[in-house]
């Protein structure tokens, strides 16, 4: 449902309840409905602005045509005061909220990978996400070649591989590490002219995996069986650049439920691989734009393909042209789509805003052991989720919502997020709404302490995840 309705109670007295009606109006949902009305000269001509006036009508049309089927079905409500999140004293409180939460610690800018869907060209909360049924990627088994063994490793260092699989070839480019599970066996292994190192338990499926056009598993002679944390410190070389990276240790992430053991690891595309990157200090390399296609980061051979098609299969045509291919072979799994656009997402390492929940975890805990559940196991339901929170990505690049009052400096790109900043945009949004965001200048958007020098600022362009909206009511 577009816009989405909710109701309010308040209660007037011992048995008397009254619903307030209340609106979400903000939100890619509504965004894309404008676009899709719009014809292709119409877009080209689109302001932010322009945008947001069509939107604020779509909204506001939706919303009269819900309220009289509410009316029409008999919902008693309190149909001529409702809530609607475009109103701009709700606007304002939102972002007075906003700035409690800045106030209290709990607001920050990061660059780590997010969900980010190249077909709605902005991040997504897990919210945001759909997992169907039948999805295959195209996985490959590569062979990394061996520049350098760790000490455990140089009695069996000739035409030495590290061995790994990945379900998105096309983070190949971003690759900086392998990781290994420091408590699991590796051996190194015969394969054909070259040897393998792999997780001892995955030798019998690698073998019947790799047989290539026999029906026989392919011979895997172990050769030399090690700990994982004797792999470390051995380095390689990057099948595409000259690039030589090194195997570290991961975490319990790493398994031999599939795969080789050994974790291609690319910090910018993985959020295991973001924390392993950040014990070794590797770098958030991600070449890829919002489009989801190859930068110049990824090489001229690369540039402008798109990650999820043509740009997937040259790095798989670039892993055999090395010889670092093994095998490709489709891999059915859950994979997560965006849920309005229906096509899938991909991760990748962005600067965005997010809302920590470490501040007031134990906190939200306790509140939940003060709560009666009935029935009784809802507490065990939403205690776990609360415990495993991770940070929440609020910062959406779109045009239609209220705007995070940000402002960056033209030079440094220091973020401007103050209370007195914040709470002049609230007083402005206050008295005309958040489309002031968009059309007022700069100097007038500033705090009085920074109007001197406006030209050195400017404003952020992101607005806040709707489901922020929701939660601000």
């Amino acid at each position: 449902m577009c816009p989405r309705p909710h109701c309010e109670r308040r209660s007037l007295g011992v048995g008397q309840v009254r619903f307030i009606p209340g609106w979400d109006c903000h939100g890619l949902p509504i965004e894309l409905k404008v676009l899709q009305t719009l014809k292709s000269d119409e877009k080209k001509n689109l302001t932010p602005i322009s945008l947001r006036k069509k939107a604020a009508e779509f909204a506001r049309d939706t919303v009269e045509k819900q309220k009289e089927s509410f009316q029409r079905y008999g919902v008693w409500a309190d149909w001529s005061d409702p809530y609607l999140t475009l109103l701009p004293a709700y606007e304002a409180a939102q972002i007075e909220a906003f700035g409690a939460m800045v106030e209290g610690g709990h607001i920050y800018r990061g660059r780590k990978p997010v969900n980010w869907s190249p077909s709605s060209r902005t991040a997504l909360a897990e919210a945001e996400l759909e997992y169907p049924e039948g999805h295959v990627s195209r996985s490959l088994y590569a062979a990394f070649a061996v520049h350098e063994p760790s000490e455990a490793l140089k009695d069996v260092a000739e035409n030495l591989r590290v061995a790994v699989w990945t379900t998105t070839p096309w983070t190949m480019p971003a690759n900086l590490a392998v990781a290994v599970n420091a408590k699991l066996d590796y051996a190194v292994v015969e394969h054909g002219d070259m040897k393998l190192i792999v997780a001892t338990d995955l030798i019998p499926t690698l073998a019947k995996k790799f047989k290539g056009e026999s029906e026989e598993p392919a011979p895997m002679k172990i050769l030399k069986e090690v700990k994982g944390e004797a792999l470390v410190g051995t380095t390689y070389k990057h099948p595409f650049y000259e690039r030589i990276s090194q195997i570290v240790l991961g975490g319990d992430y790493i398994t031999t439920e599939s795969g080789t053991g050994l974790v291609h690891t690319a910090p910018g595309h993985g959020v295991e691989d973001y924390q392993t990157g950040l014990k070794y200090g590797l770098e958030l390399l991600s070449p890829v734009d919002d489009a989801g296609r190859f930068t110049e980061e990824a090489g001229e051979d690369l540039l402008g393909k798109n990650v999820l098609s043509d740009g997937n299969q040259a790095c798989i045509d670039k892993m055999e042209a090395a010889g670092a291919l093994l095998l490709e072979e489709p891999y059915g799994h859950k994979y997560p789509y965006d849920w309005r656009t229906k096509k899938p997402t991909i991760f990748r390492a962005t600067d965005q805003w997010f809302a920590s929940v470490e501040n007031f975890r134990t906190q939200c805990l306790d509140a939940i052991d003060g709560v009666k559940f009935i029935p009784e196991v809802g507490r065990n339901r939403i205690r776990p989720m609360i415990e495993g929170r991770s940070d929440w990505c609020i910062s959406r690049q779109r045009n239609w919502g209220v705007p995070i009052p940000v402002f960056y400096h033209q030079d440094s790109g220091e973020a401007l997020l103050t209370k007195e900043s914040i709470k002049h945009v609230q007083d402005i949004v206050a008295a005309k709404g958040t489309d002031a965001w968009f059309e007022m200048d700069i100097k007038d958007l500033l705090p009085p302490s920074h109007q001197a020098d406006s030209d050195n600022w400017v404003r952020g362009t992101d607005t806040m995840d709707v489901w922020f909206d929701s939660g601000s009511r």
